[in-house]
Formats: C-alpha cells, sequence, structure tokens
C-alpha cells in the first residue's frame, strides 16, 4: 500500500518497556518494517506504523499505527484475531510491559 501522509484518520498508541538487551529485536520487530507493520499491511485501511525511543529512558518505546478509520481498524482486528494474539504472544518475551496509551481520531482543519 502507498503510504500518502494526509490519509490517516485513527491512530492507536502504544507504550512499551523492552526487556534489557532485547533493544535491537523489539526495534526489528515493532519497526515500520517489522512483523506488525507487515501483517497490518494486510489491511484495508492501513497506513503506516511509527517506532519511537524516549530519550531520557532509553528501554522505553511508544509506536503509532495509523489506520484510516477506526471502522478500518476493527475490521482488520475482528478477521484476523486469532494471527494478532498470536504475533502478540511471541513478542511478550521482549517486554516488560505493554500499555495501550489511546486511541485518537484526526481532527482536521475542515471539520
Amino acid at each position: 500500500m502507498e503510504e500518502i501522509e494526509g490519509e490517516w484518520g485513527y491512530v492507536i498508541i502504544w507504550e512499551f518497556y523492552v526487556r534489557a538487551g532485547n533493544e535491537q529485536r523489539f526495534e526489528q520487530v515493532y519497526g515500520p518494517q517489522g512483523e506488525w507493520a507487515e501483517f497490518f499491511k494486510a489491511g484495508t485501511g492501513f497506513v503506516r506504523t511509527d517506532l519511537n525511543r524516549d530519550f531520557k529512558v532509553p528501554r522505553r518505546y511508544v509506536t503509532l499505527d495509523f489506520w484510516t478509520s477506526c471502522e478500518a481498524y476493527s475490521r482488520f482486528r475482528e478477521a484476523n484475531l486469532a494471527a494478532y494474539k498470536a504475533i502478540d504472544q511471541r513478542c511478550e518475551a521482549l517486554t516488560e510491559g505493554e500499555t495501550e496509551l489511546g486511541r485518537f481520531e484526526r481532527i482536521s482543519a475542515d471539520r
């Protein structure tokens, strides 16, 4: 899917605390070309994943998963729940903690 900066309308933000020594593997799996992003790319409405590392807390990361809409994400997750859970379970060993910080709708200037 071609990424177009302006096409997203919904973002899910996750916070992760990565286990010491797993930073490089975590970045590979959760980065824009990682396993999660590749999985999401199969979904209609997926735009991109951004991975960010905290400057002050080196093992703290935040991901932003951009979708065209809440509905697009919900449809994808429902249709792929077993695979979603399987990837999530495989990735648990990389982190000490994971928290969904929120789900946000984009407010455009034309509203």
